[in-house]
């Protein structure tokens, strides 16, 4: 992906969620709004989409790869980039551990596992328990509605949930583990990974970001401007944190760690479950924290920060870089526990000895108090048209989406299962939404008049 694309992009997220505040200010949601008509029952009872929408299942868990390792389940956050010839490279996580019930890439009884290098797996389980998590690849024509090539793009690490594109082309995959070594793992786990997006099948070398800490990762993004990446950490006591990077555009030569306070108000609670401590719109100035042993084996990152006087947030899951603007979900925040979402507004001197001149400024965008209208937002996306789309974390999920002007409407509704859903993101050509089905492994293609909208 072009860095000035990947900058286009981005600038879509602020204009959805302006006009979320305007909708949270100036009334309540009570009723489900359709953006483009009410869902129509789907004959094949998988997934209710408005008329004229359709969708097509392009990946399925257990299908053979060109590599011969099969496509993994459990397939979670994604990120589609283009290719010079118009085609997507769609790279995709699967949140995996080892003796997971869902397929692995090496088959029922790790049969495949030998035809690996094992120095190409992070965790090679003692050749007994591998991780089964990682990334595979596709590649996707539009034109024809098929997938020319999937991959195995990273091997060996556990619960791949969410990530993030980069600027400079490539998908940053998180492990939502804190397993360490021993009882059959050889190493521990919690840590970011780096993969190419490639349209040649390509299996990425699995070096753990381990500078960018070790703690139970969600999704992160990354400012094109200054290459500092933000991350999120699915737990309900989590922090938010900030790498920067000694170099920009290379991770892996380390960099330094750091957490989001509030100033002047040490170890502040966000999650208003309690009691109400932050309200909607009210900007809170920001500094950042500086973490020291940020590789414990002891999962003690977040404790250690919250004691030193970061803030703490209610599962900080989707995450999404706007026009110099980063967007966040916390999946359980709220007084009923529904969710909230946040704007993170950088400094103009963001990462410099500068910072505390124009501090950076953190506002609650939106908190959910009625489930039938958004419940559990965890992964989110930017249409090319300025709409977001959000993914339900819930037995009974549903695809929502937001309009520029704040209006919450319904896009999707899976009734095949009882699974979320996840990794929503479209291609760059702003025709298709891929979306994954978690429970079943399913990758899905869906495609309608998304330029034909109706009023709400």
């Amino acid at each position: 992906m072009k860095r000035r694309h990947f900058i286009h992009q981005s600038l879509y997220v602020s204009v959805g969620f302006i006009g979320l505040s305007r909708c949270t200010l100036d009334r309540k949601i009570t009723e489900e709004l359709f953006r483009y008509g009410p869902l129509e029952k789907d004959p094949d009872e998988y997934i209710d989409l408005p008329k004229g929408f359709s969708y097509n299942i392009i990946s399925r868990e257990g299908e053979e790869m060109i590599d011969g390792f099969l496509v993994p389940g459990a397939a979670d956050g994604m990120a589609a980039f283009g290719t010079a010839d118009g085609k997507v490279i769609l790279i995709r996580n699967h949140e995996l551990s080892p003796g997971s019930k869902s397929h692995g890439p090496f088959g029922k009884d790790n049969e495949l596992l030998n035809n690996l290098d094992k120095n190409m797996l992070y965790d090679y389980g003692e050749g007994e328990s591998p991780s089964l998590g990682g990334t595979t690849t596709l590649i996707y024509n539009e034109d024809t509605g098929k997938v020319e090539l999937q991959y195995l793009s990273l091997a060996g690490t556990n619960r791949n949930c969410a990530g993030g594109p980069t600027p400079w082309g490539s998908w940053i995959t998180c492990e939502e583990d804190m397993t360490v070594s021993g009882n059959g793992q050889e190493k521990n786990h919690g840590y970011n990974f780096e993969v190419p997006a490639s349209a040649t099948a390509q299996l990425a070398e699995p070096i753990a970001l381990k500078d960018m800490g070790r703690f139970n990762h969600e999704a992160i993004c990354v400012s094109p401007q200054t290459s500092i990446v933000y991350q999120t950490e699915d737990r309900n006591d989590s922090l938010i944190y900030r790498f920067i990077p000694n170099t920009p555009g290379k991770l892996h030569e380390g960099g330094r760690l750091q957490a989001l306070a509030i100033k002047n108000q040490k170890s502040f609670n966000t999650t208003n479950w309690a009691e109400r401590s932050i309200d909607l719109f009210t900007p809170f100035d920001v500094e950042w924290i500086d973490l020291d042993n940020v590789d414990s084996p002891l999962d003690d990152l977040r404790f250690r920060g919250f004691d030193k006087g970061a803030a703490m947030f209610a599962r900080g899951e989707g995450m999404w870089y706007g026009q110099e603007e980063i967007f966040f979900a916390c999946t359980s925040g709220g007084p009923n526990k529904l969710g909230q979402v946040f704007k993170y507004i950088p400094s103009p001197f963001e990462g410099t000895l500068r910072e505390s001149e124009s501090p950076g400024k953190l506002i609650l965008f939106a908190e959910s108090d009625n489930k039938n209208i958004l419940k559990n937002c965890d992964n989110l996306t930017v249409a090319p048209w300025g709409d977001i789309v959000l993914c339900e974390d819930h037995k009974d999920a549903f695809l929502r989406g937001i309009t520029p002007e704040g209006q919450i409407y319904t896009l999707g509704h899976n009734v095949g299962s009882k699974s979320e859903f996840a990794g929503a993101c479209f291609s760059p050509s702003g025709n298709t939404l891929f979306v994954n089905i978690q429970g079943p492994g399913d990758t899905l293609a869906i495609t309608g008049p998304w330029t034909t909208q109706l009023p709400i």
